[in-house]
């Protein structure tokens, strides 16, 4: 694989590429060291470079990260981010079935991996913290090619692709609060249970274990400080409603219908807080 001719073509002719894609034999680790490693390593030494060289500045007072600190936070955050691909994967394939696809957990890394492109190449603007802004639009991106690719990659119905997308970016979001609660609680390194793909993985840190389970239909994340339950039957009643809210307020922005526009963002802001993910505590 030529990794500038696939950057090229998921992220300028996606339509036509994830087909592709769909028929390439591969494995994980060749995914992960022909791909996923390569393209990775941008963000995390963009990101190096910009906190400690460049800093953050503002109102004439400028703060940077001391050499050695961004060092050790490069290296662990750039595990992390390879790991946070393998456990996404991990959902995708999970809960495939439950929005009427296939269970594949190649094409799930797949699609993971591949979508995640447009973020991971966006992280070089992270060299000059002012640009952070560019890069939030470039993980906007990725959320779009992940849309595209479901279809193919995990075989689910095009009608229930925006809700199986809405499911999985939801758990991005919890994944990655995790991801970054685990990075604060690091002292020294972390150890990660990443050996054959199974529908778990342990990540071990000074503070506890944070296990996360894919169960059929569910999905599990037990942290030292509480456990959080995702149902995937629930989460998909929860993104079809919100699709039709959506469709509502695009509708009133097209009329102009100020009072219909009002009451379809008191909706939306009303179906965020029924948002069906269960925390508890310890």
């Amino acid at each position: 694989m030529n990794l500038i001719e696939r950057v090229k073509e998921i992220l300028f002719a996606p339509t036509s590429t994830w087909p592709v894609i769909e028929t390439e034999e591969t494995s994980v680790a060749e995914l992960y060291t022909q791909y996923i490693m390569i393209l990775a390593a941008i963000q995390a030494v963009a990101g190096f470079i910009g906190m400690t060289l460049f800093g953050i500045g503002g109102f004439g007072v400028t703060v940077r990260v001391p050499m050695m600190t961004g060092l050790v936070q490069m290296i662990v955050g750039y595990a992390m981010s390879l790991a946070m691909v393998y456990v996404l994967a991990l959902i995708a394939d999970a809960l495939a079935p439950s929005f009427g696809g296939e269970k594949n957990s190649i094409s799930a890394l797949k699609l993971v991996a591949y979508s995640s492109t447009a973020g991971m190449v966006g992280g070089i603007f992270a060299i000059v913290p002012a640009l952070g802004m560019l890069t939030l639009v470039a993980a906007l991106y990725s959320l779009y090619l992940l849309y595209l690719g479901v279809p193919t990659l995990m075989k689910v119905p095009q009608e229930k692709a925006l809700p199986y997308t809405a499911v999985l970016v939801v758990c991005a979001i919890v994944v990655g609060a995790l991801t970054g609660a685990v990075l604060g609680m690091i002292q020294g390194g972390p150890t990660m249970g990443m050996g054959t793909p199974t529908s778990n993985m342990t990540i071990e840190t000074p503070q506890g274990t944070v296990n996360i389970e894919t169960t059929k239909g569910a999905v599990n994340i037990k942290t030292p400080e509480g456990t959080v339950n995702i149902d995937a039957a629930k989460m998909e009643a929860w993104g079809k409603r919100m699709e039709e809210v959506g469709k509502k307020l695009e509708k009133a922005q097209q009329s102009g219908d100020q009072a219909a526009m009002e009451e379809a963002l008191k909706e939306m802001t009303a179906l965020q807080a029924e948002q069906p993910m269960m925390a508890s505590g310890r």
